[in-house]
């Protein structure tokens, strides 16, 4: 079986930029499940930038996948955080660069003019924390859609209140 592409060019990567709460919502929504490794993370603190490559389950295609009863794809992005003037974390230990982690979510707490404080949420209570001056997140899908090698849509269980 070939790899995936973009169906006749009515799909283009996609290509998103989050100044706000309400953009930083939508870019959230598309990494849900974006498995990434922390070799492929990169901290320029002189560039006040922060990049990691994810391979991102392309939830906007999950309905056609379904309709069509073919499989589901991921395809190479880039998540860049710019603004970023410090970062840290927890449940990831930045020397192992083989170490695995799937990216949730993405939330703002602001704090004043502008600036705040972005978490990435991980599976498994990590989370990776940004300082940042404003909300500046570019999201950027920079390979062509492959074929997603779980044949299910990515879930996760519901704890019990």
């Amino acid at each position: 079986m070939s790899d995936a592409s973009f169906s006749d060019g009515a799909e283009k990567p996609v290509r998103l930029r989050a100044e706000n709460t309400e953009d930083l919502a939508v870019i959230s929504a598309l990494i849900q499940d974006a498995v990434g490794q922390n070799g492929e993370t990169s901290w320029q603190p002189k560039k006040h930038r922060f990049a990691m490559l994810l391979n991102r389950f392309r939830w906007e295609d999950k309905d056609a996948a379904e309709a069509q009863k073919r499989p589901f794809e991921r395809v190479q992005s880039t998540l860049v955080i710019d603004g970023a003037l410090k970062v840290g974390g927890e449940g990831l230990n930045p020397a192992d660069k083989e170490q695995i982690f799937a990216l949730l979510s993405i939330g703002f707490t602001p704090s004043e003019d502008g600036a705040g404080t972005l978490s990435l949420i991980l599976q498994g209570d990590g989370m990776i924390r940004l300082e940042v001056e404003c909300i500046d997140v570019t999201l950027t899908d920079v390979s062509r859609p492959y074929l997603a090698r779980a044949r299910h849509v990515p879930a996760h269980p519901v704890a019990d209140s």
